[in-house]
């Protein structure tokens, strides 16, 4: 990441050095995971949609501890290989909007929750910016070689009510507080970076 782009990582220092820990990352460019693997300060196992698991790519994202997921049915093997990540203290890296799209965290979806409330783990918000402001000359789908993309962690933060409850209004209760923060993160690090997108 550092070699294609100028990557300018902003509060690091927020992800908590040890014990399982989940970045919700806002998602409106296909750069964004691979620039947030190449720049958080811990490991990062994402659930990425099991299409991306193509030719060369798939032995490469299995043996760098990225999860498959399918997107069109409960996975199982998905969620329980997500919650091994955080039971054994690492770091899970989740798209709360599901798939690619503004990055404005408008349409979350209870994954998010459920993982955050089961396992306990805190959430980090995490704002990548830059990465859609214009295309690159030489690949139009990729922000311009050496552009200047913004890594953005907020604080740590934990998505139950403290009660351990697990029901639906519980998750439900859950995935709106979540959105409120990383809607909050956004703004915060759209601010303090001085970018839009």
């Amino acid at each position: 990441m550092y070699g294609l782009w100028r990557p300018r990582v902003l509060g690091a220092w927020r992800v908590p050095a040890a014990g399982p820990v989940i970045l919700a990352v806002n998602h409106s460019h296909m750069v964004d995971g691979p620039m947030l693997m190449g720049t958080a300060p811990r490991p990062v196992h994402f659930l990425i949609k099991k299409e991306a698991f193509v030719g060369p790519l798939d032995p490469f994202l299995l043996g760098i501890g990225q999860l498959k997921v399918d997107r069109a049915s409960t996975d199982r093997t998905a969620v329980t290989g997500a919650l091994g990540v955080l039971e054994q203290g690492g770091v899970l890296g989740i798209f709360p909007e599901g798939t690619r799209g503004e990055g404005d965290f408008a349409s979350l979806r209870a994954g998010l929750a459920y993982f955050a409330v089961r396992s306990g783990a805190p959430i980090v918000p995490v704002a990548v910016l830059g990465s859609t402001e214009r295309p690159g000359r030489l690949i139009r789908a990729l922000p311009p070689l050496r552009g200047r993309v913004d890594v953005v962690f907020g604080d740590a933060f934990e998505a139950g009510d403290g009660t351990g409850r697990r029901t639906r209004t519980a998750l439900d209760e859950a995935t709106v507080r979540i959105q409120e923060r990383l809607t909050a993160h956004l703004e915060n690090a759209r601010r303090l970076t001085g970018r839009t997108g």
